[in-house]
């Protein structure tokens, strides 16, 4: 059976919200969409069949810590993420360039050779070059490929903003002439420029003229407020390509999906519903449960009523409790699932009330609340 051709079509408008179709060689992803990640090859306790069964159509994986361990031979020795870790679905694999300034003692960025640091996990000092970035994406064989980038820690300085949004622009060539020509596979560039308007615009426009596949928004997440955040947003939606996914990188909370949507961004990813359910948060429609507070240890409703999937709602709060507080895995797995279980109803909801035209009232009920 021939591979598809990735593509991208808006389907519905609502403002500058949107819903769309990503297509690509491994299924059809429906957006805005949530990508669970699955840092190292496994989104952490979670059986990928479950993953899928919450509506969930496309996963991230991480090149920095997959080029660690287990190292790219050995993933590459059986043709790839998806055999390597039996996913069926589509994989997104990011460039390994905000990993570098979050994880590793950086020595230096050279723009000619590329990012030199130490590894976290042994001391080994490493070089991330824009080729080497895309060389490792691509025996990885994801269907989204990022290009490298500098992210920098969050900073007020402007030169230091402009001279790493200069090198991103640079390593995004770099990276669109390493990987090449492939209609089956996309590659998506990353604005950069912090939280000055004037450079998210030169980036993005320099970006435009190399063209992508799709358009993320990067060096967010990293400490800014959730409204110099939105003010970033609202600098770019008018310039955004119209017929590309637009990708907002690491985010976020439900707040952050919600204002992000309404200016017209596709994709998101972030490790918070996974993380936060291995330490006893849940997300429900009504906010966020501590299941670890005292309160909960005779409450014998479920934490979400509602819920059909996995037939969760037949744990309750109190058992949930006892679990997490003589620390059993299965507190983690069932809190996992429950969290991308109720972000992918989230997403679900978003798409369906875009496509009513409701999307700014279901926003504004929800906004605070959640």
């Amino acid at each position: 059976m021939a591979l598809k051709k990735f593509s991208f079509n808006v389907t519905e408008k609502d403002g500058f919200a949107r819903t769309g179709i990503i297509q690509t060689s491994r299924g059809t992803i429906n957006t805005p969409v949530f990508m669970p990640v699955g840092t190292q090859a496994t989104v952490k306790a979670a059986f990928l069949d479950d993953i899928v069964k919450t509506g969930s159509e496309i996963i991230l994986c991480n090149t920095y810590h997959l080029m660690l361990r287990p190292g790219v031979k050995r993933i590459e020795s059986v043709g790839g993420l998806h055999n390597f870790m039996n996913c069926s679905l589509p994989i997104l694999t990011d460039s390994g360039g905000f990993q570098v300034m979050s994880l590793s003692k950086l020595n230096k960025v050279d723009k000619e050779k590329g990012a030199i640091f130490k590894s976290h996990i042994d001391g080994k000092k490493i070089i991330l070059s824009p080729e080497v970035s895309i060389k490792i994406q691509k025996s990885l064989n994801s269907d989204i490929v990022m290009v490298m980038d500098e992210c920098p820690k969050k900073t007020t300085d402007y030169k230091l903003i402009k001279k790493s949004m200069d090198i991103s622009i640079d390593w995004a060539k770099r990276s669109k002439k390493e990987f090449g020509k492939n209609s089956k596979k996309a590659l998506f560039g990353i604005i950069q420029g912090g939280i000055f308007k004037d450079l998210r615009l030169k980036s993005l426009k320099e970006l435009k003229k190399i063209s992508f596949d799709g358009y993320a928004v990067g060096g967010l997440a990293v400490g800014e407020s959730q409204s110099e955040m939105f003010k970033v947003l609202d600098s770019l939606k008018k310039d955004m390509p119209q017929d590309k996914p637009r990708y907002l990188m690491g985010v976020g909370t439900p707040t952050d999906i919600l204002g992000a949507v309404k200016r017209g961004i596709d994709m998101f990813d972030c490790v918070l519903p996974t993380r936060s359910g291995r330490t006893g948060l849940a997300f429900t429609w009504n906010g966020k449960i501590n299941i670890r507070n005292s309160k909960y240890k005779y409450d014998n409703t479920p934490i979400d009523p509602n819920v059909t999937n996995f037939n969760l709602n037949k744990y309750s709060k109190n058992y949930i409790n006892h679990l997490f507080n003589t620390n059993e895995i299965l507190a983690s797995m069932i809190l996992t699932l429950h969290n991308i279980n109720f972000y992918q109803e989230f997403m679900k909801a978003i798409r369906e009330n875009i496509k009513k035209g409701t999307f700014n009232s279901f926003h504004d009920r929800y906004i605070k609340k959640l």
